[in-house]
C-alpha cells in the first residue's frame, strides 16, 4: 500500500510516496537531508548561502551541487530559448519579492519600481560544470527558484529508487518527479493549480517522468496598484501576462516539465502551439477559468470519471 510524508521546506509544502511506511520513512529522511542541502546552497533569502555569498566578476570555486544546480539552471534557459532566465533576480527583486514570500504578503503593497529591469540573460553567466567554477558578472543576481526544485525532485527521486530499489514519488511544492516501480495502478495526482477546489482537482495517472504546474496565483502579491507574482518574462523584465493562470505539463523528467510549464506561462498565447511542436502534453487554466489541453492530455471529465471510479 502506498504511504505518505509531508514536511514543510524551502518555503513550500513538500510531500513524498512510497509502497509502504518503512520505505517512506527512509525515503522522507533523503528528502529531508537534500532539500536542506539544497536550501543552503542556492537560497536567495539567506546570505550564508552558497550562492549568497559567491563574489562576483571572477572564476570562483564552486561545490558539486551548486555547479548541478547552475547547470541545470542554464539548461532550462537553453531549452526555452530563453523564456525562462536564472538572471531575472533583480526584476523579481524590483517588484518587491525580496526575502521569504510569506514576509512579502505580510507586508503589503510593494514600492513600485522606478523602471523595469534589464534582465541581461543566462549567457553571461560562464559555468566550468566539470572545473565545478563559475564566472557570474557584477550586478546580476542569479536566482535559480524557476529550475532548482525542479530539478532537485528528479535528484531526489532518482537516488530514492537506486538506493531503496523502490517505486517513490517526490512533490516539491508542485514539481513532481517519479521513479523506480510505479504501482500496479500508476501513481495518481491531483492537480492543484491554485484556481480549483480541492474537491474539484482534476487526477491524472502517472507512471514514470515527471509532472509541474506554473501557477500566477500562488506566489502574487502587490507592488503599486498593480497584482504582479514571481514569473518573470525575461524579455520585458516583468511579470508575465496573466493569459494563463497556471500551466500543468507532463515530460520525461520532473526538470523538463517545469521548465516548460514556466515557459507556457511566459509565452500567453503562443503557449498552445509551443508545447504542441514539442510533443509536450499539457493543461492551460485559461484567466478565465477556461480549461486549454494539449496533446494527448485527456479533458477533465475524464480526470473527474477515473477519480470517482
Amino acid at each position: 500500500m502506498v504511504s505518505a510524508r509531508t514536511f514543510e521546506a524551502i518555503g513550500t509544502r513538500c510531500e513524498v510516496l512510497a509502497e509502504s511506511e518503512a520505505t517512506v520513512d527512509q525515503v522522507l529522511a533523503i528528502a529531508g537531508d537534500r532539500v536542506q542541502a539544497l536550501d543552503q546552497a542556492v537560497s536567495r533569502f539567506r546570505t550564508d548561502s552558497e550562492l549568497s555569498s559567491l563574489p562576483h566578476g571572477s572564476w570562483q570555486p564552486i561545490s558539486p551541487l551548486l555547479a548541478e544546480v547552475l547547470a541545470a539552471a542554464l539548461r532550462t534557459a537553453r531549452l526555452t530559448d530563453g523564456l525562462v532566465d536564472p538572471t531575472v533576480g533583480q526584476a523579481v527583486i524590483a517588484l518587491g519579492y525580496d526575502t521569504d514570500f510569506e514576509a512579502v504578503r505580510a507586508r503589503g503593497p510593494a514600492q513600485p519600481p522606478a523602471r523595469r529591469q534589464v534582465v541581461p540573460g543566462a549567457h553571461r553567466i560562464l559555468l566550468d560544470r566539470d572545473g565545478r567554477q563559475v564566472l557570474i558578472p557584477h550586478h546580476i543576481t542569479v536566482d535559480v527558484g524557476a529550475s532548482a526544485k525542479a530539478w532537485a525532485a528528479d535528484w531526489i527521486a532518482r537516488a530514492c529508487a537506486r538506493q531503496l530499489n523502490a517505486g517513490v514519488l517526490v512533490n516539491l511544492g508542485g514539481d513532481l518527479a517519479i521513479a523506480g516501480r510505479a504501482p500496479v495502478a500508476g501513481w495518481r495526482i491531483a492537480i492543484d493549480d491554485g484556481t480549483t477546489p480541492a474537491n474539484e482537482q482534476p487526477v491524472v495517472t502517472l507512471r514514470w517522468g515527471g509532472m509541474a504546474t506554473s501557477s500566477t496565483r500562488r506566489r502574487a502579491w502587490r507592488s503599486g496598484e498593480r497584482r504582479v507574482h514571481h514569473i518573470i518574462d525575461p524579455r520585458t523584465g516583468d511579470s508575465a501576462t496573466d493569459r494563463w493562470q497556471a500551466a500543468t505539463v507532463t515530460a520525461a523528467s520532473c526538470e523538463l516539465a517545469n521548465a516548460a510549464s514556466a515557459a507556457a506561462v511566459v509565452l500567453g498565447p503562443e503557449a498552445p502551439q509551443w508545447l504542441a511542436r514539442r510533443g509536450l502534453p499539457a493543461r492551460l487554466m485559461s484567466a478565465s477559468g477556461i480549461p486549454v489541453f494539449v496533446g494527448s492530455w485527456p479533458d477533465d471529465e475524464t480526470h473527474l470519471k477515473r477519480r470517482s471510479a
